[in-house]
């Protein structure tokens, strides 16, 4: 799969070890940034990913902040982008098979690691369902 990974200089150690992971399991991963822990501006890699992911350059985009919050506020203004926050692999998977998100946010500063690990993994693996309920919610959306 292609994906398209950016953090800010919160989510920066997090990116790192998830873009290993993606790239282990055999993923193409392209990082659209930061590549500092110098402070920056997160609007600018969450901006950077959703276009990446909304233009269908990427299958999917994940981004990290400290808390996800604002990583999923900008890129979900763009058309056909359904970013999902997930503190929790029950939501990273109700969330690929209901609402077909195609952004994952997480918080670095909140959650550890190890569930980032998992919830990415999660997410990844969870295809969507394809049932006409959510196919018509999703196009109310849009």
């Amino acid at each position: 799969m292609k994906i398209a990974i950016g953090s800010d200089h919160g989510g920066f150690e997090y990116k790192k070890e998830i873009i290993s992971m993606l790239t282990e399991q055999g993923h193409n991963v392209k990082d659209f940034g930061t590549y500092t822990t110098d402070s920056c501006d997160y609007p600018e890699y969450a901006k950077s990913v959703a276009k990446a992911v909304a233009d269908n350059e990427y299958e999917r985009g994940i981004l990290i902040c400290g808390t996800g919050i604002g990583m999923s506020i900008v890129s979900n203004k763009f058309k056909g982008i359904r970013a999902a926050l997930c503190s929790d692999t029950f939501s990273a998977k109700a969330t690929r098979e209901h609402n077909d998100s195609n952004i994952l946010c997480l918080g670095a500063r909140v959650i550890s690691l190890d569930l980032a690990k998992e919830i990415t993994s999660t997410w990844i693996d969870t295809p969507f369902s394809n049932e006409e309920r959510h196919i018509r919610r999703i196009n109310m959306i849009e």
